[in-house]
């Protein structure tokens, strides 16, 4: 006869099963396409584009190292009123736990600037740029595309965390070799003006720029 122990056991995994889970499914999400688990954020902030929390990154570190990407292949891009977006599962977003609404004034909205400070070296972003392409799959011009935080920095963006950077190709239209210039940056500069303003706050701006970057002036109602 089995211990109270080893059926109690039982009734667990076959609870398990009939909910369509495995044993192994109750681990850390892997980071798409590595097999490896995904870093734990260390809090959550506004909702993500499926309503889940935007994870929060490590924040301004004092040295940057190079972050490890998903795998070849594993990302696709998708596209919103003509534009590229990003694809949700391999970047998320990802905000720094520096920036809050409290302290807005010492921090995004200071005088003087505050991105120069934390902007991660090119030493770093230039080989995680090269890594994150074939991640994607891009295989246009490296200087048009921008290797761009999808929550900026001047909206308390994450400076270095895999989930908040991604390869983004140039605007449809787009001159091959004029450089990068996309219709993203004037989006969170108008944001950012929002939010310093007190039009919006912080966590809003965050969701609608992680949600879709092309309707979130027309969301938040900013001008």
């Amino acid at each position: 006869m089995r211990s109270t122990r080893g059926a109690a056991s039982s009734v667990v995994l076959a609870g398990l099963l009939l909910a369509g889970c495995s044993p192994g499914a109750l681990g850390g999400a892997p980071v798409p396409g590595t097999g490896s688990p995904a870093a734990a954020p260390s809090g959550t902030a506004s909702g993500g584009t499926d309503g889940s929390a935007i994870a929060v990154g490590a924040g301004p570190q004092k040295t940057y190292t190079v972050q490890r990407q998903p795998a070849a292949g594993s990302c696709h891009y998708r596209t919103e009123h003509g534009e590229p977006l990003e694809d949700p599962t391999c970047t998320p977003g990802a905000i720094s736990p520096a920036v809050t609404q409290s302290n807005l004034a010492s921090t995004i909205c200071r005088k003087g600037g505050y991105t120069s400070g934390i902007r991660p070296s090119t030493s770093v972003t230039g080989k995680e740029k090269k890594l994150n392409a074939a991640s994607y799959g891009y295989t246009g011009r490296m200087g048009d595309a921008e290797y761009d935080h999808l929550i900026s920095l001047q909206l308390g963006g994450d400076p270095n965390d895999y989930r908040n950077l991604w390869v983004e190709p140039a605007d449809p239209g787009h001159r091959s070799g004029a450089g990068v210039n996309n219709k993203k940056d004037p989006v969170e500069t108008k944001l950012h003006t929002a939010v310093c303003k007190g039009q919006v706050t912080l966590a809003a701006a965050q969701k609608a720029i992680v949600t879709d970057w092309t309707t979130a002036l027309s969301v938040l109602h900013v001008t």
